[in-house]
């Protein structure tokens, strides 16, 4: 097939005379990445080149409906749409098959049905329902190919929601316990209020609990100051890094300490400020709007939503950066590692703030 580049939207004043030139060649089946330069050097962002990921590009699925979450149950993929509550399961040839809608939620501006985890048989979702964002539990039974759901059961409840700003994003970390990306919800103070959830990443047990280790006693916070997360990861040595969403100045990767303030709404960027963690990066939103993210090898892969891009940052150099992909498929909301080493993205442009085209949204492939 022949993927066409598109216009790379959301180019202000300011960034504009700041502007990356972008050029995609595409092949059938194949891209060369586009590259971004010319970044004014007043601007404190880290550098940006061409990209290093040279695999073949392809296009698994089309016609889906502003997917969110993509995570893998061997290898089929697990793909959720925020404003159907649909689950469905892809197979690399492109098979499609609905395991079952997310019973409960309710899609609203940026709410419905968001993050994806799994953990043996049971699949953990982040969903907004008429009062509250919560996470849930399916337990799955059948085959890769052919699951189906079950009932949900609710994990942690009473999570702030809005039209904007519900965070979403869940996984399960190396030492097992299930961290949990909840928003400010438009409530920008509540970021910096210890005993709100909103503007926080939990920690939790994969039935809810709190964990005894958890940097503040009895509570499921583990770190605080956070406008809007929607990408966790975690490398070799266990760190965890997070994406988040600025307001207009500065978006965000954070490498995220216990108990870490990450100084929301006081703070948004490098600010220097005492008290506050800064970020290892930061990019105008205009290039950016970060949302899922994946740490595969010695590399963060960061999809981005307005930026339309996938930005790629070396672990053994957190400065900097690469950029893939340019315009090509637009608005990129998730990033996950198939277990062949290639990495599958979600596009994002029916979320009604994209410019769809005829098939979108898409599952892209780019091989190892």
């Amino acid at each position: 097939m022949i993927i066409r580049p598109r216009h790379v939207r959301g180019a202000g004043s300011r960034v504009a005379a700041a502007a990356a030139t972008a050029t995609a060649i595409v092949a059938t089946a194949a891209l060369l990445s586009a590259c971004a330069a010319g970044q004014d050097p007043a601007v404190p962002v880290p550098a940006s080149t061409e990209a290093g990921r040279s695999g073949a590009v392809a296009v698994i699925a089309s016609g889906l409906r502003t997917p969110w979450s993509i995570v893998f149950d061997g290898d089929t993929a697990l793909v959720s749409e925020r404003d159907s509550a649909r689950v469905l399961e892809l197979t690399r040839d492109g098979g499609m098959h609905e395991l079952g809608v997310a019973s409960g939620t309710l899609h609203g501006g940026e709410g419905g049905l968001l993050g994806l985890a799994l953990r043996g048989s049971a699949l953990y979702a982040y969903v907004t329902s008429a009062g509250d964002n919560r996470v849930v539990r399916f337990r799955l039974t059948g085959t890769p190919g052919a699951r189906s759901m079950g009932t949900p059961t609710t994990i942690i409840d009473g999570l702030p929601r809005a039209a904007n700003h519900n965070g979403g994003r869940i996984a399960f970390g190396p030492d097992g316990m299930l961290y949990v990306t909840v928003g400010d919800a438009g409530d920008a103070a509540s970021a910096q209020d210890p005993e709100s959830l909103g503007g926080k990443i939990l920690r939790l047990t994969p039935d809810g609990g709190i964990p005894p280790d958890n940097p503040f006693p009895g509570s499921p916070v583990f770190s605080l100051g956070h406008r809007n997360p929607q990408g966790l990861g975690w490398d070799r040595d266990g760190r965890l890094f997070a994406s988040e969403f600025g307001q207009h100045t500065w978006d965000e990767l954070n490498l995220i300490e216990a108990g870490g303030n990450y100084g929301w709404p006081l703070a948004e960027g490098i600010a220097h400020r005492a008290g506050f963690i800064d970020p290892l990066q930061q990019w105008a939103p205009s290039d950016a709007s970060p949302s899922g993210i994946a740490v595969v090898g010695e590399a963060i892969y960061i999809a981005n939503l307005r930026g339309e891009r996938l930005r790629r940052v070396l672990l053994d150099d957190l400065s900097a950066s690469t950029e893939e992909l340019v315009g090509v498929f637009g608005r990129l909301r998730d990033v996950a590692p198939a277990p062949d080493g290639a990495l599958w993205l979600l596009t994002s442009n029916t979320d009604g703030r994209g410019d769809p085209v005829a098939d979108d949204d898409r599952v892209v492939r780019i091989a190892p």
